[in-house]
């Protein structure tokens, strides 16, 4: 069940002894995942609220716990943008909420990103560079995934197996993703840290500076292209290469030949993961929404060719590809393979890992504290890039927050 932003506010007060809300809006998220708040409180001070909706998105709040909390003062002195910190939470059931101590600039939606400045499009390549460049340590320390090229390729090959059980991929798409994954000579990279979950509602902005960089519950050693798949989906090629021009002038590595064509394959594939997701949860919606957007991708690559990938032609016959594929790809005269039932989970499973939260978690009021207003909803911008569900209509930017006087209710 979703909670309101009023609702946060009130398991926020929990999480945070003394905390006392005085104005309240909804904030962008993943409207999957998440349930979202801004409060302002009673000292001008601004935090979010994440409410995760399901044990996965629990899991994601508890890994990003740890790994905020392995950013260490001298590694975040180096950063260019600001990160999150955890002020506290709380256990709902099963489910952890987290509050976070609220970072300035606002979200921008990738219209208004690709319009503006070519600055702006270099301090957010610069940004990339800066997380890329991250020492390694700091994943490995906090025992978050690491992946060398072929086990991430070989990663992208087992989900590309479960995603064609579900029946439910374009026979084209199945093949041209197949193709991308098999040529051997795309996945030569230098892995490196990734944010694992970048996109425009993770990127604050004031003016032409990236002044935070938010969600980071999917930190891992990997492929770098991962982080630019949100850039490629823009279909914005001089926004895209500014961004790169960024990237390359600020990182220590010379980025490989081969990163926008990996891209673009990540932002295709998102679509399968997205609907390998929604079957795993039931949730016909959803389903629904990513059977859509396959078929209209399958339909633009079939009319203009789409975004290139594979560095070797790829093959104009054959049967699609389905479950079994090996890492060698399937060999000559091979049958069609049968389509298995719809799997009951999705590809990857995130395992909990257990908290100490900073602060002290103290029971929820039946009541809160104080009457919280809620701020009438006029958004600063509709969120672009990423698809959100109809009942994430009210999410708004972090723009500044109108103080509404909660005492004269």
């Amino acid at each position: 069940m979703r909670r309101k932003p009023i609702e946060l506010a009130a398991v926020a007060t929990a999480a945070v002894p003394g905390l006392t809300p005085t104005a309240v809006s909804s904030a962008p998220d993943d409207p999957a995942d998440f349930d979202s708040a801004l409060l302002l409180d009673s000292e001008g001070k601004r935090w979010r609220v994440r409410s995760p909706r399901h044990a996965e998105a629990s899991a994601r709040l508890e890994t990003e716990f740890l790994v905020l909390r392995a950013f260490a003062p001298g590694i975040r002195a180096e950063l260019p943008f600001l990160m999150p910190t955890v002020a506290g939470s709380v256990r709902l059931g099963t489910l952890s909420t987290f509050v976070y101590s609220h970072l300035a600039g606002s979200t921008r939606s990738v219209e208004e990103l690709t319009a503006g400045p070519q600055a702006l499009a270099r301090e957010i390549g610069a940004a990339l560079a800066a997380i890329h460049d991250l020492p390694r340590a700091l994943v490995s320390n906090a025992d978050l995934p690491s992946y060398t090229p072929n086990e991430f390729r070989q990663r992208r090959l087992n989900e590309l197996d479960q995603a064609a059980t579900t029946g439910k991929i374009p026979p084209a798409l199945l093949l041209r993703w197949e193709h991308a994954m098999e040529d051997v000579s795309l996945w030569r990279f230098n892995p490196c840290v990734v944010h694992g979950d970048l996109h425009e509602d993770n990127i604050l902005v004031e003016g032409q500076r990236v002044t935070a960089v938010t969600g980071w519950t999917d930190l891992r050693i990997g492929d770098p292209a991962d982080d630019f798949a949100w850039l490629v989906a823009s279909n914005e090629q001089d926004f895209v290469d500014a961004v790169l021009a960024g990237y390359t002038a600020s990182r220590r590595d010379t980025p490989d030949n081969h990163l926008l064509r990996r891209a673009a394959l990540s932002a295709e594939f998102a679509l399968a993961q997205y609907l390998v997701k929604g079957i795993a949860a039931g949730d016909p919606a959803m389903v629904a929404e990513a059977e859509g957007m396959l078929e209209t991708l399958a339909n633009d690559i079939a009319e203009h060719g789409g975004q290139p990938i594979s560095v070797e032609p790829q093959p104009t016959a054959g049967t699609a590809p389905g479950a079994g594929v090996s890492d060698g790809g399937p060999g000559p005269g091979a049958a069609p393979v049968t389509v298995l039932p719809v799997p009951a989970q999705p590809a990857v499973e995130v395992v909990p890992v257990p908290v100490k939260p900073a602060v002290e978690v103290v029971p929820v009021p039946v009541q809160p504290a104080v009457h919280v207003t809620p701020i009438p909803a006029e958004p600063e911008q509709a969120a672009g890039g990423k698809q959100h569900s109809p009942e994430a209509a009210d999410d708004t930017s972090t723009a500044a927050l109108p103080i509404i006087n909660a005492r004269q209710s």
